[in-house]
């Protein structure tokens, strides 16, 4: 049988790891990312291809001249903008939602809407695009809620509020300062909620919902859970005592499938519910209609079922054919950002040791913001790296990522010290 042929669209860490996933299919022979970065251009089996992730227009025509057997959707904005429907309309299989189901995060006011529809459990809320009346929103809470760019932000998006003053100060930068753009001309406020947050992905064919194992993100950019939201600063998997992962997805995934399907636009693809175990029981932060990043950098080395069978059985719709087998133990990522990130930063800066960190038993390297310069892998974005470890336990998996992270060093490289330590307890120390 001919090897096939796959594109993926997107440049992160997590584009990263579902190149290096696919590539391990024995029915897999190239992987094309578009654009790719340092780590993924890696002939003959992984080669990049300087086409912009929305650039929906080149990326049809490449993967119709190429003959592209399956295209796989790393990032949201392409499929905001509907690559998927233009994809299937020339007869290309393309793996994500379509525009109508991505709006699930798209737009927050619309998932919220969603939730409502759907019976899901979620914080009390109400959208706006008029500063005032949002404010007087936020008092009745004395401040103390999440302001929310109802658009995309790149993960950016969300202040949560301690006080009438700093939820002030977030909705005069969306709706007057205008500096989420056109992403945060309506806003959503709704009540802060407390307790540990949890992350739920589950691959869908439109009807069923297969959930992955719980991952846990660490959004904020600095120990302690302070400071300004991320993209992501690194995760882990599977996480202990969340209970039964079956009845998370019947609250939490299923019933947003079920509403969007009865609406005739079913989701294909993974849905990722962003939850919060509050003492009321878990309710939905948010939702996004792709893999995590960086969750997928921690789950995907950790699955066993063939990435390709999955994402095969979901365009087919018969999901419930694939079981999912998981490889026993523990996986845990920490993300090497640029000085200054989420702000300004820094690109270009030479980055060592990480062949060193590659070759550590149990490690591995996903690349996000680097590229290819005279020779050398340098910096190209904030979230520059993502270190893997693997243990038996998650205390293994923190220990083998955090002596990768030992190895490597660029001008103003920051991380998190502090990955997985509520669970763990005690520090870990890079090696």
């Amino acid at each position: 049988m001919a090897k096939r042929t796959v594109l993926v669209v997107g440049s992160g860490g997590r584009e990263h790891a579902i190149a290096w996933a696919l590539t391990r299919s024995p029915e897999v022979g190239q992987v094309f990312i578009a654009p790719g970065n340092a780590g993924t251009d890696a002939p003959p089996r992984m080669q990049n291809v300087p086409l912009k992730a929305d650039d929906v227009a080149a990326l049809r025509d490449f993967a119709r001249a190429r003959g592209v057997d399956l295209t796989v959707v790393g990032p949201e904005a392409p499929l905001a903008v509907g690559i998927v429907d233009a994809f299937q309309a020339v007869g290309l299989r393309c793996f994500g939602p379509t525009r109508a189901a991505a709006q699930v995060e798209a737009s927050k006011a619309f998932a919220k809407a969603l939730m409502a529809d759907a019976g899901v459990p979620t914080a009390r809320y109400a959208a706006f695009s008029d500063y005032a009346a949002a404010l007087a929103y936020a008092r009745q809470y004395d401040g103390r809620v999440a302001v929310k760019a109802s658009g995309l932000a790149a993960g950016k998006g969300v202040t949560v509020c301690s006080s009438l003053e700093e939820a002030e100060r977030a909705l005069r930068a969306a709706l007057v300062e205008r500096v989420f753009g056109a992403a945060g001309e309506t806003v959503v406020v709704e009540e802060r909620l407390e307790g540990p947050e949890l992350s739920l992905l589950g691959f869908s064919d439109g009807r069923t919902v297969v959930p992955l194992a719980p991952a846990r993100d660490h959004k904020a950019a600095y120990d302690g859970d302070r400071g300004p939201n991320t993209g992501g600063m690194g995760a882990f998997a599977p996480v202990p005592d969340v209970g039964d992962v079956e009845r998370l997805a019947d609250l939490t995934l299923r019933p947003v499938v079920a509403a969007l399907a009865r609406r005739g636009t079913p989701y294909v693809g993974v849905l990722y519910a962003g939850l919060m175990l509050t003492q009321e029981g878990p309710k939905v932060l948010e939702y996004n209609c792709r893999l995590g990043d960086p969750e997928a950098q921690v789950l995907l080395p950790l699955l066993e079922t063939d990435l390709l069978a999955l994402v095969d059985a979901c365009l087919a719709g018969d999901l419930e054919r694939v079981p999912l087998a998981w490889r026993a133990g523990a996986a845990a990522t920490v993300v090497l950002a640029s000085g200054g990130y989420p702000g300004a930063y820094q690109v270009g800066l030479p980055i060592q040791g990480l062949e060193e960190a590659a070759r550590m038993p149990d490690v591995l390297i996903f690349h996000a913001g680097t590229r290819r310069q005279d020779g050398e892998v340098v910096t190209a974005g904030g979230r520059v790296l993502n270190v893997t470890g693997y243990g038996p336990t998650l205390s293994d998996a923190l220990a083998r990522a955090y002596a990768g992270v030992g190895r490597i060093t660029f001008a103003g490289m920051h991380y998190r010290r502090d990955i997985g330590r509520s669970v763990v307890g005690a520090p870990i120390t890079e090696g």
